[in-house]
């Protein structure tokens, strides 16, 4: 009786089969990062109203915090899925979720809500949305960049939303500066606000308008609590933030009010410290409080994470170096005694601000005096030295208010004078330029590997929508020299290296590698040849299977295995069962950690299943060497002497595994 054997691999009958570790690993590794709740669901929920959502910025990157309100008290989470596994608006029952947690609204009725998304992936785009089953919110998408290297972020301006007396016109323009930002600037990691997000703190009907833009839920925003934004807890009911100090230091106002607090988080290359200027002066009891605290807390978070990051961000209100009407107050001069000389002493690279409805930036400051009497005005670069801050005000991202800017006085270039710069008399002493032309505008900030790159960017003209300009406000910008996306002042701050000579290199991701097997050589027919009888009660046939090679590159070391069955006997429409095949796997040349798996004897010597199930030819374990190994097997068929005479084939399948 002639029988034969043949080999093949599941897929598509090919003979070759490659696993990229890269994308395996990378499948895989989604349902370990994301961690706990993969096939967890939701009880039925009462109906409830979503609104309110927005995306903010989490303690690193990979990490989002989603704020919003609920009209009901009910449990709720946010869902989360990578948007390629989103089919038809349905998300996929391996969704991940993060559960909520808030609290009743004190300025209005209902609930707000806040969770947070951990273990995000890099270079990923996402699907997401917030409530419980049968009340779910859209969905919104944001994508993840690289977790290491260059990024840009943009910086906007009080928008202020109703301070024109018209909220819907502000909205309007609000959400152009952002069209026109996001547009032009589709990689953008960050949205950095300098505050003043409304004009009543807790209208909610203002609120509803700065959260209208869909930005706000595609890309994180880094709240700041300005003076328009206190007096209620809308804020803090709007914008959790993470790693936040909410203690009376840090806060303003009455108890049952008070909102915002200092926070801080790394994005990549920069830390990142967000304060509540509203808070500056000491408590009449004499505790620790205002900018004493303030100063407390930027020290704090310097000294321990400040070696974590190349650069050093600060964002807050109340612009100290400004040009417009605030820049003469009384509590901000007092800001830049308290502040200056030790945001110099603590390396800060660039403070952010807002408050002053206008825009400028600031020669290098150091120790409140300007660095280097020679720096121009109005320098494309700027080379700071050890303690040398630049200072940034930003103008009006919507066009509800703008500021003019106004005349040097008499009181000199002391730390709390606004005298003229000996450069340019028309200015302070302490701005390197100065603009104002109640045109809408943001500022980008590229972060590389050795300086920061900062322009402010026209994002209208005096076109509506410009809610001041359109009550009246003249308007000295031309849109034909000066249109959409014209840049007012651009800027390179390169960093301090000393005496020496620094030397950068940027070290990408290592190729992933793969995981892969094939079969030696040609693949033959596997031809067991005639069974010979043994005992006058069976047949028997042996052979061995081609060899088959296995490659493993990846960097991970993870564990592989390759094993294999075989289907029913077939000659026609006789038949007999695969389970009479056994083998005795060997490793034939070692290498990548390759183990042979344990024999499998035929069923007729144990009554078992043989080959007709799943079994292991060879396997390696976690943190085995990277290299190859050739792998083989002898077959051992045995069948009763009743099976009917004829030439017999079936199939070895063949899988491969790795994480």
């Amino acid at each position: 009786m002639s029988m034969t054997l043949s080999t093949s691999t599941r897929a598509s009958a090919l003979v070759r089969r490659r696993l990229v570790a890269g994308v395996a690993a990378g499948f895989l590794g989604m349902g370990a990062a994301l961690g706990s709740g993969l096939m967890a669901t939701a009880s039925a929920a009462e109906s409830t109203t979503i609104t309110g959502v927005v995306l903010g910025v989490g303690a690193n990157e990979t990490q989002r915090i989603a704020s919003w309100y609920s009209s009901a008290d009910t449990a709720q989470k946010i869902q989360l899925a990578p948007t390629a596994e989103i089919v038809n608006g349905e998300f996929p029952a391996g969704a991940v979720s993060f559960d909520a947690v808030g609290a009743a609204n004190t300025s209005t009725t209902g609930f707000n809500r806040h969770a947070t998304i951990s273990n995000l992936r890099e270079k990923t785009a996402y699907s997401y949305r917030v409530g419980a089953e049968g009340s779910w919110s859209p969905a919104y998408a944001f994508k993840t960049q690289d977790f290491e290297g260059d990024y840009d972020f943009l910086f906007f301006g009080d928008p202020q939303i109703g301070s024109s007396g018209d909220r819907l016109k502000d909205q309007a323009g609000w959400e152009d500066t952002l069209k026109v930002a996001t547009a032009a600037n589709p990689n953008a990691e960050l949205l950095v606000s300098a505050g003043d997000h409304v004009e009543s703190a807790n209208d909610e009907g203002q609120w509803t308008s700065f959260l209208a833009p869909e930005q706000l839920r595609q890309i994180p925003l880094v709240a700041t609590i300005g003076n328009h934004d206190v007096g209620g807890k809308s804020y803090e009911q709007h914008h959790f933030t993470p790693n936040t100090d909410r203690s009376s230091a840090y806060y303003n106002g009455d108890q049952a009010t008070r909102s915002g607090g200092d926070y801080w988080f790394i994005h990549k290359d920069v830390l990142f410290i967000d304060l509540n200027s509203n808070s500056y002066a000491n408590p009449a009891d004499g505790s620790a409080g205002g900018d004493a605290a303030h100063v407390a807390y930027v020290t704090d978070v310097i000294n321990k994470h400040g070696s974590e990051a190349k650069w050093k961000v600060l964002v807050y209100h109340h612009s100290i170096y400004s040009p417009a009407s605030h820049a003469t107050d009384t509590d901000n001069k007092q800001r830049r005694e308290d502040f200056t000389t030790a945001f110099s002493n603590l390396g800060v690279d660039m403070v952010l601000q807002g408050h002053d409805h206008s825009y400028s930036r600031s020669y290098s400051i150091k120790n409140g005096q300007k660095e280097n009497p020679a720096e121009k005005p109005g320098a494309a670069d700027v080379f700071p030295g050890p303690g040398g801050v630049i200072y940034v005000t930003a103008n009006s991202a919507s066009g509800s208010k703008y500021y003019d800017i106004k005349k040097p006085d008499a009181t000199g270039t002391g730390i709390r004078g606004n005298g003229p710069d000996p450069l340019d008399a028309n200015k302070y002493w302490y701005n390197s330029v100065q603009n104002q032309e109640h045109v809408r505008s943001y500022v980008k900030v590229q972060v590389r590997g050795d300086k920061l790159v900062l322009a402010n960017v026209r994002s209208g003209t005096c076109a509506a929508p410009n809610a001041a300009v359109e009550k009246g406000l003249s308007c000295v910008n031309t849109p034909d020299g000066q249109p959409v996306g014209s840049i007012v002042d651009n800027v390179t701050v390169h960093p301090f290296h000393g005496d020496g000579q620094a030397i950068q290199v940027n070290v990408p991701n290592p190729a992933p590698g793969e995981f892969g097997w094939t079969i030696d050589g040609y693949n033959g027919l596997v031809d067991l040849g005639t069974a010979q009888e043994r005992n006058g009660t069976y047949f028997q046939a042996n052979g061995k299977i081609n060899p088959i090679l296995v490659s493993d590159s990846r960097r991970s070391l993870a564990p592989w295995s390759i094993s294999a069955n075989v289907g029913d006997f077939q000659d026609a429409d006789k038949t007999f069962s695969g389970s009479y095949l056994g083998w005795n796997p060997y490793v034939l040349d070692a290498g990548a950690g390759a183990e042979a798996g344990a024999p499998v004897l035929s069923s007729l010597d144990d009554q078992g299943k043989g080959l007709s199930v799943s079994s292991a030819l060879a396997a390696a374990a976690q943190g085995h060497p990277r290299g190859g190994a050739k792998l083989g097997a002898d077959l051992d068929l045995k069948i009763p002497d009743s099976i009917a005479k004829g030439s017999y084939r079936t199939t070895l399948t063949i899988t491969a595994l790795s994480s």
